[in-house]
């Protein structure tokens, strides 16, 4: 299960060479939640990765007002860590909340732009850019 995104981002400060932070990440990326077999297919698939990326993003009712719940997987560890950094800050988000939830800012905040390829970088947009998409879809239904 993933730490909340607070305590993740308090951890990569604490890590000062980035090699233990890629480290960091691929085990963020271990932790999360299984994406079922059945859910590798082109639907949830992310275009614009260099990486496979898939991603579903369902709506929970459980607690009220209806909350995203996402899941994830990629076939590249770092790419798996990205994805599952997105998944702990927009996890139990409402879909208004996840709309203006800036996860870039997040990103240059821990200096990951920096340090991500450009196809990363892309590929990281793209995956942000489907969450919106999907949190925008979820607005639109309600």
């Amino acid at each position: 299960m993933l730490p909340p995104i607070d305590e993740i981002v308090s951890n990569f400060e604490l890590l000062d060479d980035w090699d233990e932070r890629y480290r960091y990440l691929i085990e963020l990326g271990r932790l999360m939640e299984k994406l079922p077999e059945d859910a590798y297919t082109d639907e949830n698939k992310v275009r614009g990765c260099a990486s496979q990326v898939w991603l579903i993003t369902r709506l929970d009712d459980a607690h009220g007002a209806p909350r995203l719940h996402l899941v994830g997987d990629s076939d590249a560890h770092i790419v798996r860590g990205l994805v599952a950094l997105l998944i702990a800050l927009y996890n139990g988000k409402t879909p208004a909340d996840a709309v203006s939830t800036d996860a870039l800012a997040l990103f240059r905040e821990l200096d990951l732009e920096s340090h991500l390829t450009p196809q990363r970088s892309n590929g990281l947009r793209s995956m942000v850019e489907r969450i919106r998409q999907d949190a925008q879809a979820a607005l639109a239904a309600s």
